[in-house]
């Protein structure tokens, strides 16, 4: 037998012994006054003397992360999570039910404790115990005996315990959770309508990437996980609705990486009777009023270097920061067989169904994108990976897109959406041709979409922003697993514990 399957038999022997003499092992409720955190945070100021003078009698529920007995006294550490409160226990005050529930508790159990708040000879801040009430018996014991959890794949697998044993890893959650509050406050304060959108589509849109696909029974049809939610809030747009946007879950079939997970979290916003360079200016304000809320102006700090937030954020065009950061001359990136050999120069693969847009974002991203480690704005990019943005009038092989660079991640995308449903259909027919001819992300042919543009779009700015990979940025973690609660992973082996 393993140490764990002894360990879990023990447990499981105290709790029988429990429930045997008539304790309640998983109670349905605990009526309490404060939880530990809250009760340092209201009575961490006050002293020994004070205590004795205005008692305090408080109802108490948590975790059990330390027990030391020193014969007739016992000292617990209860927890939730962001602070412990110590448990003073007489043990002859109890009552014998009190008494045996101290004798059979373990690391990790719940209790709740009712009693008198005071300050021990050290000056510790306790509850004096009168009343001790089992919550819930844990069967398994805590991560390595409470002293922390550093396997990274049990963290991701069982977050239950990476939360419980790193506080760390609780703080990068509630500051993401902080992040799309302050982002959801900043965007109505500016206007924008909160929407909801599909997640079920009939067609995978608003994206180049692969879809998963699911089945509707009842309909008999195929559907797919959305990829994006751009189309539909165009829609909106359409329908008089002139700035929208959705934080929504996206479902991508790609692969995993530490940038990379198929389900993740975007923020979308769109704008009526605006271009891309309003929406380059809405980028920057409100990444800064998010570092100076959640961060409090001190800076974005990357794997130990300060990044420079402050405004006007550089520009390079997708050609120029190939010239600057990669070192190739502008007169290699004109053609599609320059950019060919250039590829082959550098031992890199073309892109499936290669045109001179997909080979020049190839050598982008090979090439220049780790290098962006402080704001970058690229833009410029070519028509072909940029379906659903507007041709500039003065190169059309380009549109007026923009990507914003961070720490070698994109964080955010946007474009002066295109509203011509002539050229949309066209350029929907171009991607057609490109998913024949073997690129599996691109985009389909949405007949209601271009329908919808005959109706009338308003000319306007569309922006996407990654929350996991914002989160990252502001949260100084590499791997986009750190910033989501349950990210994916291979089924797990059975082990039998």
């Amino acid at each position: 037998m393993s140490e764990l399957a002894e360990q879990i038999q023990n447990r499981r022997r105290k709790l029988a012994e429990l429930a045997a003499a008539g304790v309640a092992t998983y109670p349905t409720r605990f009526d309490h006054d404060l939880e530990p955190s809250q009760v340092h945070a209201r009575f961490d100021h006050r002293g020994a003397e004070e205590l004795e003078a205005e008692p305090v009698r408080l109802r108490v529920p948590g975790r059990v992360t330390g027990i030391r007995g020193h014969g007739r006294v016992h000292f617990l550490d209860l927890a939730d999570g962001r602070a412990k409160l110590q448990l003073f226990v007489r043990r002859p005050r109890l009552r014998p039910d009190e008494q045996q529930l101290l004798d059979l508790l373990d690391l990790g159990d719940l209790v709740g404790a009712s009693g008198r708040l005071m300050r021990t000879r050290a000056g510790e801040l306790s509850l004096e115990v009168e009343g001790l009430v089992l919550l819930a018996k844990a069967l398994r014991p805590l991560p390595e005996k409470w002293h922390g959890l550093t396997d990274v794949e049990t963290r991701y697998r069982q977050r239950y315990l990476d939360l419980l044993a790193n506080p760390a890893s609780r703080e990068v959650f509630e500051l993401r959770s902080a992040l799309v509050r302050e982002t959801r406050a900043w965007l109505d304060a500016q206007g924008f309508l909160e929407v909801e959108t599909p997640m079920m589509h009939h067609l995978a849109g608003g994206a180049t990437a692969r879809p998963f696909v699911t089945h509707h029974n009842a309909l008999d049809v195929d559907l797919f996980l959305r990829i994006a939610p751009e189309l539909f809030l165009k829609r909106l747009l359409v329908g008089g609705l002139p700035k929208v946007y959705e934080i929504n879950r996206n479902f991508r079939n790609e692969g995993i990486s530490t940038q990379h997970n198929p389900e993740f979290t975007m923020l979308e916003l769109y704008w009526a009777w605006v271009d891309y360079e309003a929406v380059l200016q809405l980028t920057e304000e409100l990444v800064v009023h998010l570092e100076e809320r959640l961060l409090g102006g001190e800076g974005v700090r990357w794997r130990g270097e300060k990044l420079d937030l402050s405004r006007p954020w550089p520009r390079y065009t997708v050609r120029g920061a190939l010239t600057r950061f990669a070192g190739i001359p502008p007169e290699r990136l004109e053609s599609e067989s320059d950019l060919r050999q250039e590829l082959a120069a550098r031992h890199l693969e073309p892109p499936p169904a290669p045109s001179y847009g997909s080979l020049l974002m190839t050598l982008f991203e090979e090439l220049v994108e780790a290098q962006l480690l402080h704001p970058t704005f690229v833009l410029e990019l070519p028509v072909e990976v940029s379906p659903l943005a507007k041709q500039r009038a003065d190169d059309p092989r380009f549109v007026e897109r923009f990507e914003l660079y961070v720490a070698g991640m994109e964080i955010a995308n946007a474009f002066s959406e295109l509203n011509d449903p002539q050229a949309q259909a066209a350029r929907f027919r171009q991607q057609v041709s490109a998913r024949q001819a073997g690129d599996l992300e691109a985009h389909g042919y949405d007949e209601d979409y271009v329908r919808a543009l005959e109706v009338g779009m308003p000319p306007a700015g569309g922006l996407g922003i990654g929350v996991d990979r914002l989160t990252m940025l502001f949260a100084d973690r590499q791997s986009i697993r750190d910033v989501i609660l349950f990210p994916l992973l291979r089924p797990e082996r059975e082990t039998g514990d």
